[in-house]
């Protein structure tokens, strides 16, 4: 015994675990054999299932203890607990709504069927067929008069009692979190309710949902650093896309007014709580509009979708802090919320001026930004991670906002504005700017900042251009974050936790 200790100690706890693990998947294997000696297939096509355990626990809640129903039901999920008292078993299994109680007798089943149970391990599916009762206790049943297996396991879950905690396995391996961690569920259908709701709004308002390129010739729309492809076909170098937007005002220029899509976009930049390198943005087009339309259009549309998935409230908690989605929210431009926060006006400094401030405001490298830039490290430096409401934020510098439209009684700044709360940017909403000569003098500017080593200036896109002297109406366009959105709907604190898949760094 005490020689046993001392050779236990000596063992790392991996080794103990990875040992333990190699038994049991082979324990399983073996049972595996033995069922299929049996002429037995335990991977089945097909199960014609007849009900949900979320539908049976509600339709036949009012059944007294011990009642049974005459209907005859079908149910199959995966199992997840059982105990066997000799020609009896209790069992719960849980599909995608729920779990459900089986109650398994020899005598009902035959023996000689019933034996094939002890074949069967925890994370095995299962499907069965049999009537509903309420136990003694009062627990909704199903008393099995058939059951198949389904799925046989090969590998254990986790140990119950301790389930999935590690967070980054969680995330490489969704697909055990999901079992283990079945309310990780619901913030997946709060993610697909929030799509619906918006597609809903937009759809109400006689947008039209459409389709552009992800994998483009000439990635555009937006200030950010590609991800590069080779198009083996043509021989040439292709981008996926890191925004839609110059795709959209396309469908513009050909006759579309109001256009939108969810659209899969991707940035090679960094990882953090609120940035993946692929991540959903929902984008608009809305011809003859300008930026103020849409701040009343985007504080309707999210205040809609935030009631449809809140059950009707507009406040909710994110992170220990209440936040308001009902109409009106704060609108404040962007030198208003520095001079509020820094008691300095920014607006008239020029350059040095600007730049002597911002360095004795601790911004980094003031001297390689230009008028804009500093103005908006002031902003995001001392002001964006106090905003916790909805607000919009208005009128951002020229200099860092080539695609929009210049304000015609201050050319200094664009009709522009962002949606901030919780700390960050939900969306990013402008004028756009429709005149071919002033946008080609734009991304000539940002040509000498990509040549001066900018990884994330906006390229030439001659076909736009072309595109623009055809002739694009007024126009206005939002974008949405959708996935910082349902950050804020589900209280996670990470755009890991709302994404099913997100980008991990392979383990080895």
């Amino acid at each position: 015994m005490s020689e046993h200790k001392k050779e236990h100690k000596k063992e790392p706890r991996k080794d103990n675990k990875d040992s333990d693990e190699h038994r049991l998947v082979a324990e399983r294997k073996r049972k595996l054999a033995e069922v299929r000696e049996k002429g037995i297939d335990p991977y089945p096509s097909v199960f014609r299932k007849t009900h949900y355990a979320r539908d049976l626990q509600e339709k036949f809640s009012k059944l007294k203890n011990e009642e049974h129903s005459e209907n005859n039901v079908k149910v199959a999920g995966r199992l997840m607990a059982m105990r066997s008292m000799g020609k009896a078993a209790f069992a719960h299994v849980m599909d995608c709504s729920g779990k459900i109680q089986l109650y398994l007798r020899a005598d009902d089943i035959g023996k000689e069927e019933y034996k094939l149970l002890k074949k069967f391990d925890i994370g095995d599916f299962i499907g069965v067929e049999g009537e509903v009762f309420k136990t003694k206790t009062g627990e909704i049943s199903i008393y099995v008069k058939k059951f198949q297996m389904l799925t046989k396991s090969i590998k254990p879950l986790p140990e119950k009692f301790h389930g999935l905690k590690d967070q980054e396995l969680r995330y490489r391996q969704r697909y055990l979190d999901l079992v283990m961690n079945p309310e990780v569920k619901e913030t997946f259908m709060k993610r697909s309710k929030t799509i619906s709701a918006m597609r809903e709004f937009l759809t109400n308002r006689d947008f039209v949902e459409v389709e552009t390129p992800i994998l483009q010739p000439i990635y555009g729309g937006t200030n950010a650093r590609p991800f590069e492809s080779q198009l083996n076909a043509l021989n040439m170098k292709v981008y996926m896309r890191i925004s839609d937007e110059l795709y959209l005002k396309r469908l513009i220029v050909g006759g579309y007014e109001k256009v939108f899509e969810f659209c899969p976009d991707f940035r090679n930049e960094g990882i953090d709580k609120t940035h993946n390198p692929e991540f959903l943005q929902m984008e608009t087009m809305w011809a003859y509009a300008n930026y103020e339309d849409n701040m009343d259009f985007v504080e309707e549309m999210i205040e809609f979708v935030v009631k449809k998935v809140n059950d009707g409230k507009t406040k909710l908690i994110y992170q220990g802090k209440e936040i308001d989605f009902k109409r009106p929210w704060k609108r404040v431009r962007m030198v208003d919320a520095i001079k509020e926060e820094l008691e300095k006006d920014v607006s008239d400094m020029d350059l040095e001026a600007l730049r002597d401030f911002a360095e004795k405001s601790m911004i980094d490298d003031v001297k390689s930004m230009n008028w804009g830039e500093l103005v908006e490290s002031l902003f995001e430096k001392y002001c964006e991670e106090k905003i916790d409401q909805p607000t919009l934020i208005l009128d951002f510098p020229a200099e860092t906002s080539p695609l929009a439209k210049k304000k015609a009684d201050n050319p200094k700044f664009v009709e522009r504005f962002e949606i901030m709360l919780a700390g960050w940017e939900l969306g990013n909403i402008y004028s756009e700017l429709n005149d071919p000569q002033v946008l080609r003098e734009n991304w000539e500017a940002q040509r000498k900042m990509m040549d001066a080593g900018d990884d994330e200036a906006q390229p030439m896109d001659e076909d736009f251009i072309n595109a623009l002297e055809i002739g694009m109406p007024p126009t206005s366009g939002v974008g949405i974050g959708m996935d910082r959105l349902i950050m804020v709907l589900t209280d996670s604190p990470s755009i890991r936790d709302v994404i099913l898949f997100p980008f991990m760094k392979p383990e080895n």
